[in-house]
């Protein structure tokens, strides 16, 4: 620091206002001081301003190791907005979510002096897990047991899945199918709620589930059983992957849709508008997830005590082409 304030012909306190995004630097003295970083390649040492500050600017995140798209997105959109919010993250990646492996995770990044811990928790496993968590550091659940005591921002599920269930009912259909995720994970067993309350609220049948294990494979082959079923013109998929399958195994059967069969699913994936045909399905927002969850963090960091705080981030219904319109065109 010493160097580039000499380089840059002002103070060290200036150059330690500009690094750390103080208001009160001129807009030349600040372009002069990131010319100087620039030109000597200067790396803050993190460990000495820890030391100097008290704060380490790194928040830990735990995570199931999994490339599904909820998991995976919910992680991207936390990163995104602790970064955005000038945070460094250090992330711990599980194969499994239990009291062991998340008080070795714990550890881990308590050793790196993180300020505080969001645990991305989908499996109902974690829920007992989160009890080893040190009382003592801010800490925020992410897609976890929505019923939990613990600070947590889910997406509205049970809702998002109620609400594809009435769009396809709304269109005509006597009953839907459901294809459901596994019953470990929570994000499977609010969906596979919301579907029921919705039949239930229309008076409609509540008909046998076929449960898939979120992959295409799956959604197939549960279709290739559905597409043996006359009396399935509507299926609800946990999410858009096995809707995939499903719409795969209605093709090879030679069932049209959306004229034979509508099909819904569930997270809108980026290619779910690329569907043959294109996928109706209940978009989450995963940046208003991770938004939600910092600022959980922050607010525990500021106060020093847990929060018991639930935030549920809304879902939302995009309607394409894989399901027949509604009576209002819904």
């Amino acid at each position: 620091m010493t160097d580039v304030a000499r380089l840059a012909r002002v103070s060290h306190q200036t150059v330690s206002r500009v690094l750390n995004d103080h208001p009160n630097v001129t807009p030349l003295t600040r372009s002069r001081v990131l010319a100087a970083i620039e030109q000597l390649g200067y790396q803050p040492n993190t460990a000495a301003r820890t030391l100097a500050t008290g704060h380490s600017m790194t928040l830990g995140v735990i995570t199931l190791n999994s490339t599904f798209f909820g998991p995976s997105s919910t992680l991207y959109g936390v990163e995104q907005a602790a970064r955005d919010a000038g945070y460094f993250v250090s992330v711990v990646s599980l194969r499994s979510i239990d009291h062991r492996s998340v008080g070795d995770a714990v550890a881990r990044l308590t050793a790196q002096l993180v300020e505080g811990i969001a645990v991305i928790a989908p499996l109902t496993s974690a829920d007992e897990a989160l009890d080893v968590l040190p009382a003592d550091i801010p800490l925020v659940v992410v897609e976890g047991d929505p019923r939990g005591y613990l600070a947590a921002v889910n997406v509205d599920q049970e809702v998002g899945a109620r609400t594809a269930t009435a769009h396809l009912l709304s269109a005509g259909h006597d009953c839907v199918f459901h294809v459901s995720g596994p019953p470990e994970w929570h994000e499977s067993n609010a969906r596979l709620a919301g579907w029921r309350s919705a039949l239930q609220e229309a008076g409609a049948e509540v008909v046998p589930v076929l449960s898939g294990d979120w992959t295409a494979r799956s959604g197939y082959e549960a279709g290739r059983v559905l597409a043996r079923i006359p009396e399935a013109t509507a299926i609800f998929a946990a999410n858009d992957q096995m809707a995939l399958g499903v719409l795969r195994a209605l093709h090879e059967r030679g069932r049209r849709v959306p004229e034979d069969v509508s099909v819904a699913g569930f997270d809108d994936i980026p290619e779910a508008a690329y569907f043959t045909p294109p996928l109706t399905t209940v978009r989450q927002h995963f940046d208003q997830v991770g938004r939600a969850s910092l600022k959980l963090l922050l607010d525990q960091m500021s106060s020093g005590a847990r929060s018991g705080e639930q935030v549920v981030v809304p879902s939302e219904l995009v309607v394409r082409q894989s399901t027949l319109p509604g009576p209002e065109g819904t």
